[in-house]
């Protein structure tokens, strides 16, 4: 850990084939999806946290899913678009290091929050007589410290372990940092942090699983009840298609963990990026659309009714 304190620099070299009409084409994207996808996770933050109707366990963890979606695209959008806008091509060791964190812990925090997400469907439609009863104030309080706990532990534990050993590299292939980069920079690696890597991998893997195995109960709930179908479409698809959306974007660590070298750096930036950027857009979009209270406080049509749960 003595490295911290050194006055490293690291070199961002995910632009080098860049030229000033690629940067301006993608800056022409990326600020505006920026910009909007804080005004979506913002008005949906507000909308719950105001209107008492929205204090359900559904809403309260929707709203910490945009929570986590605005901490993770603010952790990265604004350096990347000072990489895009400037000659800048160096982050401090430091800055990285607080980048790494925000962003492990907004990866991880994607699937807590969609896995307990999954429960509470699970529930709302498999055991709609013990909802209120299963999912008390105390659970909710429990749950949603979870969401937040695992993720903070995990990043702390990776990125601490990551830092376990000198720099050796000061190269950076992408336009943001994580712990499998800090240790891809390290002068070596030791089976420890192996084992902390692949907690983290199984981890997210038991996520995936767990949410698959809560659909598919859920499926076969509603191929027996009418009322069931109409909870799934309208409540359980949008967090479908999220859960969908995120794991689509694990190729980003997937291609840094196993050093796909054979793209070009624009198609790489591109690819490493969607995580970051696609899902904070896409949730709050989804479920402003298909969860009608929400949509009708959005569009003023009417007061919203919990009628769904």
């Amino acid at each position: 850990m003595d490295n911290i304190s050194s006055p490293h620099f690291l070199t961002v070299t995910a632009l080098n084939e860049w030229d000033w009409t690629s940067r301006i084409i993608f800056v022409s994207f990326a600020l505006p999806v920026y910009l909007l996808t804080i005004v979506l996770n913002a008005t949906l933050i507000m909308i719950i946290t105001f209107e008492k109707a929205l204090h359900e366990p559904m809403y309260i963890f929707l709203c910490n899913l945009c929570v986590n979606d605005l901490c993770g695209t603010t952790g990265f959008y604004p350096r990347a678009l000072v990489y895009l806008l400037t000659e800048t091509k160096t982050i401090s060791l430091e800055e990285c290091i607080v980048q790494s964190l925000v962003i492990v812990v907004y990866a991880v925090g994607e699937f807590t929050n969609l896995s307990v997400m999954a429960v509470d469907r699970y529930i709302a439609i498999c055991q709609p007589l013990r909802y209120h009863t299963i999912m008390s104030p105390f659970t909710v309080v429990s749950l949603v410290t979870f969401i937040w706990i695992f993720p903070f532990f995990i990043g702390l534990m990776t990125v601490s372990l990551a830092l376990k050993h000198p720099l050796c590299r000061y190269d950076i292939h992408k336009l943001f940092c994580e712990h499998l980069t800090l240790m891809n920079l390290a002068c070596k690696q030791d089976i420890f942090q192996g084992i902390i890597n692949g907690f983290l991998y199984i981890s997210m893997a038991v996520f995936f699983v767990f949410v698959l195995i809560s659909y598919l109960k859920i499926i076969l709930a509603c191929t027996k009840s009418k009322v069931n179908r109409e909870k799934f479409y309208s409540t359980c698809v949008p967090h479908l298609i999220s859960f969908l959306n995120t794991t689509c974007g694990l190729s980003d660590s997937l291609l840094t963990r196993f050093k796909v070298e054979k793209l070009s750096n624009i198609a790489y930036t591109f690819l490493s990026v969607i995580f970051l950027t696609v899902p904070p857009f896409v949730n709050p979009v989804i479920y402003g659309i298909k969860l009608g209270p929400i949509r009708a406080k959005i569009l003023y049509f009417q007061s919203p009714r919990i009628n769904n749960l």
